[in-house]
């Protein structure tokens, strides 16, 4: 028997060295000495949501998410090499903390059945010395996130398939835009014809735009303003006075002394515009739970705050709210020196970076809330949307961008990157909360997040959840020919145009090829023949620059979540199928119905009471009716997204937005689906369109004071000592 346990223990060793070179980063056949293998070899599968796990290397550095039977036979070759029993189960019998998915188990084990073994069947336990394989979650993939194709460690086959990736996408990815490209093209001509017909009459084109005289003063000054910079830099604030009418917004004061100006040479620096306003911009490094590298950028005013130290700005451990124990490491509030300010955090949406919030000079989001409010931080992502925001460029801790494996979105990088960039923020402040303010992209990654099957624990870290243009449910834009495209060819075929790694790297090629001017003006026209907005209420002369940080890398395997046959664009919501979609409205249908009948039973009731033949027993019906709906209204909270550890959520939504349905997620919370939510704060904003939201020319007066208001007051109970943001004073 003893030679039995130890040949066993042989070929468990065997199989274990095996399943971690095929996990690894490298192969160890292309690494020249052991050292350097060593440090790269997979040895245990970690969990970040209760179905997402990522690869450790002996490094102690991440990989991220494997399918979830790759990370099971890892660890249980592990416990068998290591003398631990996978098959007992002394620890209690977990399940799906989803009441729903519990429901849909028999669908999805019968989707992924082929992929999925039977033995994972326990939920995660931190326990030292209880086995690997109990620290495993249910085998359950979610419909909406599918498995993720496994590359392996680079080999010479693997290379081989992923230059002929490259080759075909190339081409085939390039007349893709090209044909998007001549579509805005065509679809200007009429336009163009209308402009010119307009300047043959001695007409400016532009008096027809919405804020006409407001950009031409503007304009106006923002001349008088480079002229007075260039003619004496001992004078930049010559022009304050002049924009007095406009204090209230814009955040003007003595105390924001400007050290860059002139003439806007259009670059793509957050830190330049930030200081063409009297700010600036420091950068901290974050190490996400599966291995990335996410920049936070830190907006401060150079006249109150001291910037870190490059080292103390460098990533740290990829644990999530962890506690900070360096005592000698100085927080934003002890370098501050006009006493501390309340935390926010700012993720933005697809294919844009955080720049997004900072390129309407005074007017910027960003900007406006750093000058009148608090510490705002904005979380900047490397190509890959681990988190809601995005830079034109970047590495993980084991890889370059070029690496197959870092190429997906998953719920765990969806979960992976809010938390840390929460963590971190609130680790650098000091506070046990912070204000979270995102926009597209970035509200479905912290709806994904904040899910009782994510990371619900997440809430307990944020005092508002500001939704700006919230992306949970698609608007009819899904619908259009060239998003058909993509969702009616095979994840194969997807990969053949589009490749494994950036999406339409081409673009960004441009990007730094062409000059601003005539980028910023393509960039315009692409995306809004793409999206259906126009720019009616944005700063004409500041449209250019908008477009510099837009767009950047995003892998391609996260595009095909958004737009492939499989993901959204199929079911239509982040968190919902297609089918569950269909089965609210049904509802929704059914409970309109029964109100009317309620309302008309009701005003019968009335104008029977008033003629005095009111007769025993109608308002008991009346009220059997009403207890019916919320029978209804409580069955359904059982299916909720959130639990009690959701945070107060406050939206704005743009009433004209074709690319989400943001009336339709605030209709679910008003109709009981989430009894959890508390919503704070509810907007929507007639004829805005997705991005007006962030550029409008009137946001401030129609957003942005209202997210500080909204912020400040939801903030009571941790902003005790902060100071008061300018215009909170009688909150």
């Amino acid at each position: 028997m003893a030679t039995a346990k130890i040949e066993g223990k042989a070929h468990a060793a065997l199989d274990f060295v095996h399943k971690a070179e095929e996990l690894s980063l490298l192969h160890p056949k292309s690494q020249n000495d052991e050292q350097g293998m060593a440090k790269t070899t997979a040895v245990e599968a970690k969990f970040i949501t209760e179905s997402d796990p990522v690869i450790e290397l002996a490094s102690g550095d991440r990989l991220p998410a494997v399918p979830l039977t790759e990370a099971q036979k890892l660890n249980e070759l592990k416990d068998v090499l290591e003398g631990r029993d996978s098959r007992s189960d002394d620890t209690a019998a977990g399940g799906l903390r989803q009441e729903k998915q519990k429901e849909r188990a028999a669908a999805q084990r019968a989707t992924f059945a082929k992929d999925e073994p039977e033995s994972l069947s326990s939920p995660r336990r931190d326990k030292a010395g209880v086995p690997l394989q109990k620290s495993l979650p249910p085998s359950l993939t979610n419909p909406l996130f599918p498995p993720l194709p496994l590359y392996g460690p680079p080999s010479l086959l693997r290379t081989l398939q992923c230059y002929i990736f490259r080759i075909t996408s190339f081409f085939l990815s390039l007349g893709f835009l090209a044909v998007i490209v001549l579509g805005s093209g065509f679809t200007s001509i009429p336009l163009m014809c209308q402009n010119i017909w307009m300047r043959l009459q001695f007409k400016d084109p532009k008096s027809r735009r919405i804020f006409y005289q407001e950009e031409e003063k503007r304009r106006k000054e923002r001349r008088e303003a480079e002229k007075a910079w260039t003619r004496d830099r001992k004078h930049r604030k010559c022009n304050t006075e002049k924009q007095s009418d406009r204090e209230e917004f814009a955040g003007r004061s003595e105390d924001y002394n400007p050290t860059e100006g002139g003439k806007d040479p259009l670059i793509c620096d957050v830190g330049y515009y930030a200081r063409r306003v009297g700010l600036d911009i420091e950068e901290f490094k974050v190490q996400t739970e599966d291995g990335f590298i996410i920049d936070l950028w830190h907006v401060y005013n150079p006249e109150e705050y001291t910037p870190a130290s490059k080292e103390d700005r460098q990533f740290r451990k990829p644990d999530v709210f962890y506690e900070d124990t360096d005592e000698d490491n100085g927080t934003p509030m002890s370098r501050s020196k006009r006493g501390k300010k309340y935390p926010i955090l700012m993720m933005h949406g697809l294919l844009q970076s955080a720049g997004a919030y900072c390129c309407n000079d005074d007017d910027s989001l960003a900007f406006f809330l750093a000058k009148r409010f608090v510490f705002p931080s904005h979380a900047g992502v490397k190509p890959l949307l681990m988190n809601a925001v995005a830079t034109m460029s970047g590495l993980g801790t084991t890889g370059a961008v070029s690496t197959p494996s870092t190429s997906f979105l998953s719920t765990a990088i969806l979960a992976s990157g809010a938390g840390i960039s929460v963590s971190r923020v609130l680790s650098e402040t000091g506070f046990p909360k912070l204000g979270l303010i995102c926009h597209s992209q970035g509200t479905t990654q912290t709806f994904v997040a904040l899910a009782k099957e994510q990371r619900p624990d997440l809430g307990s870290k944020v005092s508002v959840f500001c939704a700006l243009a919230p992306a949970v449910y698609a608007g009819p834009l899904i619908g259009k020919m060239y998003f058909k495209f993509m969702r009616v060819i095979s994840p194969g075929m997807f990969r053949v145009f589009f490749g494994i790694h950036a999406f339409i790297p081409f673009m960004m090629t441009m990007h730094a090829l062409l000059p601003g001017r005539l980028y910023g003006a393509l960039g315009y026209r692409v995306f809004s023949f793409l999206f259906n907005w126009t720019d009616d209420r944005w700063d004409m002369g500041l449209r250019d620059r908008m477009f510099q940080f837009a767009p950047v890398y995003v892998s391609a395997e996260s595009m095909r979540w958004w737009l492939g046959r499989e993901c959204f664009a199929k079911h239509r919501c982040i968190l919902a199928t297609k089918e569950e979609g269909k089965q609210e409205d049904v509802e929704d249908e059914e409970e309109d119905e029964i109100s009317k009948l309620m309302q008309g039973k009701e005003n019968s009731v009335e104008k029977a009471a008033s003629a005095g033949e009111l007769r025993h027993g109608v308002g008991a019906n009346g009220e059997n009716g009403r207890g019916d709906v919320e029978q209804s209204i409580e069955e359904r909270g059982k299916y909720a997204w959130y639990d009690e550890q959701a945070p107060p959520m406050a939206l704005w939504i743009a009433g004209s937005d074709q690319l989400v349905d943001g009336d339709r997620l605030l209709r679910r919370f008003r109709r009981g689906r989430e009894p959890f939510v508390d919503v704070v704060h509810a907007k929507v904003i007639p004829k805005y369109e997705h991005l007006d939201v962030l550029w409008a020319m009137d946001v401030i007066e129609k957003v942005g004071v209202e997210v500080r208001d909204v912020i400040w007051k939801t903030a009571e109970g941790v902003r005790e000592g902060c100071v008061v943001p300018k215009g909170c004073e009688e909150l």
